[in-house]
């Protein structure tokens, strides 16, 4: 990860725990309302936080909209919601925001900008994002075909219990020299213990 990047990250970081305080009131009324099925309360709590800058309601928000959830389903306002998450480093929303460039829902389908997501959230260590990024990697999808990096994201989701990901990483290694398996895995070492150091 670069120096830039790990700025980023780290302002985003602060930037959602600052946001999180000051509007948990109605972040936790909106889970409330969520938990009990009320959508509407949960959909106007939630609003509020969201218009605020709260990245967490902003993600919800998108769901919602994702799912038709209090509101008609609405993949272009999900998509919204997704990205002002997404560019305060909510992981889970990049991971959102990344599948609905993958499948072209509310947006339309790139790959390219699928990849940049995905590796946004995969470098916070959110496994359904390593995972995904590993995909396109063996694809050739938003990036440039490489077998190493497929093994390297998906070796790392699998480590944290992602379903497919051991699957993924026997057949990878099929197509793999025994080479670029030695090399994948000297870089999923390196990359976790960077991480491990980071923490």
């Amino acid at each position: 990860m670069t120096g830039k990047v790990k700025s980023r990250l780290r302002v985003a970081i602060l930037a959602t725990a600052l946001s999180c305080n000051a509007f948990a009131g109605d972040v936790e009324d909106g889970n409330a309302a969520y938990d009990r099925g009320d959508f509407a309360t949960a959909h106007a709590k939630y609003t509020i936080a969201a218009n605020q800058g709260d990245s967490s309601a902003q993600n919800t928000l998108g769901l919602m909209y994702d799912q038709g959830q209090g509101v008609a389903q609405d993949y272009e306002q999900a998509a919204i919601w997704y990205r002002k998450a997404a560019e305060q480093g909510h992981s889970r929303a990049q991971y959102n925001l990344a599948v609905k460039y993958q499948f072209g829902q509310g947006v339309p389908v790139n790959f390219k900008q699928s990849v940049y997501w995905f590796m946004m959230a995969a470098e916070q260590g959110n496994a359904s994002s390593q995972h995904s990024l590993g995909v396109l990697y063996a694809e050739g999808r938003g990036v440039q075909r490489d077998l190493v990096q497929a093994y390297v994201w998906t070796s790392l989701a699998a480590a944290q219990g992602h379903d497919g990901g051991r699957t993924n990483l026997e057949i990878f290694e099929r197509f793999m020299t025994p080479e670029q398996v030695v090399e994948a895995q000297r870089l999923t070492q390196e990359w976790a213990t960077d991480s491990d150091s980071r923490i």
